[in-house]
């Protein structure tokens, strides 16, 4: 008991300018003295008590406890009546659902707010309190009432902030397994996989959501929403919708539709004035410098960045949200399903098309029922807060169903057509040709692969795509693309024929020369004579191209039938050094021109260029709250020093907020970046040391470690 600090409130005494004046009654007022909104308790009963606030932050439709102290004497269940009051928005009012007044009653009601005897000790009286499982989400006001002989008193007992709850089964975002739960709701961690569909690797995240500020931070996105400020008791009264508050989150993650977005988005590799997407390794800082700096938009984000702290934002309010990739997605700008790509006969780009395929795309998978589309489409949702086309005038997209996108049902909410489109768009290749002829190569299975998340409870991935689409050629997948009103054109990779791929030899390590080749295979039971040609360009993840580092003259070759045949392609250090991106990607074109049937083949590659791993030793025994030592280390593989070089080190319950090491001297060729620094865990359990590198010359190289932290000796 005691007087509690202003914000928190979580107990305290009665402000006596509050109490009205009364004539005096037959039996003396019932007068509070104190109050307990027993934070850490409730905190921990509705698992949200490593939220980093001292505030009183609560799961809807779950009960929570209060004790109240009178002064002179107890209350008396036959004189007095106790009745509160709770309110959230600047306009609260009942018929918006923002609030409710309701007395003591005998037994909780589940459809409304309720109040009920707990235990009575004396002057001190437990009270139970509850909020229906449909409750608006947000900061509310709580206010006592006390009754006497008709006259009464009235008590600001407090703030608390009302989440949604995945763990009562009349939620709209009800999740039933546990560990799944665990997962996509209270872990503060978790791995997002980026690369090529050939190349798949997985950076750390450090999402945070129960960090010290996030939670004030997600309320006041909420706040300045553009929905919010046109018409605040509208907005305030929808929240307790997932779907309303996941197109909120989305549109309010980026920043273009001049909204005091989170992020800015850029992709052309010029970040002097903020910080590299690359360079990210956790939502907290990003949503710390948004708030510090006024809602002004970070500078600067790119797909994964938007959608982990997307994640974060959702996990924050209680909607269980995963961080999901999608490899070679395409973006259709015109809504017809086909990407066109123009190349001329040596394997270069001949024009450019507005339509594109990201190598990879990230987005947020959230879980909530769908009761405005019907049972049918409950469970995860895609919302991508990526800015690439409007929704509904607002640079959002979602929640549109995956069992929606499976099925081609193109005309439900939200954003169905684009989200079809980037699983599965035909990408057909026009190969221009010197008379200006052009020939058609048409790849129906580049689309939509491999599409991954984190698995649960473990640093792997789980491969979703069966969520998305049916297997390639199957019946289903030819019927939902009929209901799509979209005529596949089913040319795959024939058995018969001529078949070109290309392949990467072991060592495409930044700072190396490497191979590729085109492999061609004859498959029939004669000789076939073929020329192929090898062009690679440096690019980025979201399939803008950059100038070529590699091309091979025009070679005719003889295959005999069944046989293989490599044309090999040396690409070399000193010519893509200078035109990588920060992706670190190449993208290999190779061109077949059949000569017995004049029928072209294109085979498309990228190729992620590796950075070199840093390496993380723990020394000493991990303890809670005993000082803990790493060493991290990475060695230069390149032919230059690295100037410029910063460590940046963050881990829930390991540091408090990133840590920041800047080496004096450059690092030398083949030389080792070393440094040690003191940790001291607060939290017992399984956490991640996250670490990210910097330099001139190589820039978003990931690392982490996973450290068992003991729980402190008793």
């Amino acid at each position: 008991m005691g007087t509690a600090s202003p914000p928190c409130q979580a107990s305290g005494v009665p402000d006596v300018s509050q109490l009205r004046a009364v004539p005096a009654p037959a039996f003396a007022d019932l007068v509070l003295e104190t109050w307990d909104l027993h934070c850490d308790r409730n905190g921990r009963e509705h698992r949200t008590a490593d939220m980093g606030c001292k505030q009183l932050v609560l799961r809807r439709g779950q009960p929570f406890s209060i004790t109240l102290r009178f002064s002179g004497r107890a209350y008396d269940e036959g004189v007095d009546k106790l009745s509160f009051n709770v309110e959230t928005g600047p306009c609260p009012s009942e018929t918006s659902g923002t609030q409710s007044h309701f007395a003591m009653s005998d037994c909780p009601e589940e459809s409304c707010w309720s109040a009920v005897v707990q235990q009575q000790d004396g002057e001190s009286l437990s009270v139970s309190l509850c909020s229906p499982p449909d409750a608006r989400i947000g900061r509310y006001r709580l206010t006592l009432e006390t009754c006497t002989d008709y006259q009464g008193s009235s008590y600001q007992i407090g703030d608390f902030i009302l989440l949604f709850n995945p763990w009562h089964p009349e939620d709209t975002v009800f999740m039933r397994d546990e560990n799944e739960r665990r997962e996509y709701v209270l872990s503060q961690d978790g791995l997002i996989f980026q690369g090529t569909c050939d190349y798949i690797y997985s950076i750390p995240w450090n999402f945070g959501q129960f960090e010290d500020e996030v939670l004030a931070i997600c309320l006041k996105m909420l706040d300045i929403n553009p929905k919010h400020l046109r018409d605040q008791n509208r907005d305030c009264s929808r929240r307790n919708d997932p779907v309303y508050i996941g197109r909120v989150v989305s549109a309010m993650v980026n920043c273009n539709d001049e909204d005091r977005g989170v992020l800015f988005g850029r992709w052309d590799d010029r970040y002097e004035d903020g910080m590299s997407p690359m360079a990210w390794i956790g939502s907290v800082d990003i949503l710390k410098r948004w708030k510090n700096f006024g809602c002004q938009p970070v500078k600067y984000g790119q797909c994964w960045v938007f959608a982990a702290v997307a994640c974060t934002v959702m996990r924050c309010l209680g909607i269980p949200s995963r961080v999901v990739t999608n490899y070679n997605s395409a973006h259709d700008t015109n809504a017809n399903l086909t990407i066109d790509r123009y190349i001329n006969e040596r394997g270069q780009q001949e024009r450019q098309s507005w339509d594109k395929i990201w190598n990879f795309h990230c987005w947020v998978e959230s879980w909530m029922t769908r009761p405005d589309l019907g049972a049918v489409y409950d469970g995860w949702q895609v919302l991508d807060p990526t800015p690439q086309e409007k929704s509904e005038g607002v640079y959002c997209c979602g929640p549109a169903p995956v069992k929606a996108i499976k099925e081609g049902d193109m005309l439900l909410k939200y954003d169905i057509p684009f989200i079809f489109a980037e699983v599965n768009a035909d990408v057909v290749y026009w190969v221009v040709q010197g008379d200006g002829m052009q020939k058609q190569s048409i790849r129906s299975s580049d689309v939509g692969k491999f599409i991954s998340t984190k698995s649960i409870g473990r640093d792997s991935r789980e491969d979703i795509t069966h969520n998305y689409k049916y297997p390639e050629g199957s019946e289903e997948e030819r019927a939902v693309f009929e209901k799509a009103e979209h005529q596949k054109k089913s040319i795959g990779e024939e058995d018969e024929g001529l078949h070109l791929r290309i392949k990467v030899s072991e060592g495409a390590n930044k700072g190396s020369d490497f191979d590729v080749f085109a492999v061609v295979n004859n498959n029939t039971d004669e000789e076939r004579v073929c020329r192929v040609t090898l062009c690679a360009r440096a690019t980025s993840h979201n399939g803008t191209l950059g100038p070529q580092c590699g091309l091979t003259d025009p070679v005719d070759i003889d295959i005999e039938p069944r046989a293989e045949k490599r044309v090999p392609l040396r690409i070399l250090y000193e010519e893509y050094r200078d035109k990588l991106t920060q992706d670190n990607l190449i993208k290999v074109v190779a061109l077949l021109n059949d000569h017995q049937t004049g029928d072209i083949l294109v085979a498309v590659r990228d190729i992620y260029v590796e950075n070199p791993p840093i390496k993380i030793r723990i020394l000493g025994e991990p303890m809670q709250n005993r000082k803990l030592v790493a060493e991290i280390s990475l060695v230069n593989p390149l032919t230059v020093p690295l100037n410029g070089c910063v460590f940046v080190v963050e881990g829930t319950g390991l540091t408090q907020g990133q840590l920041v090491k800047e080496l004096e001297e450059p690092v030398e060729p083949q030389a080792e970046a070393k440094f040690r620094m003191d940790l001291m865990p607060r939290l017992s359990g399984l956490q991640k040391l996250m670490v990210d590198f910097e330099s001139d010359q190589l820039t978003g190289v990931k690392g982490y470690r996973n450290v068992i932290i003991a729980p402190q000796p008793l």
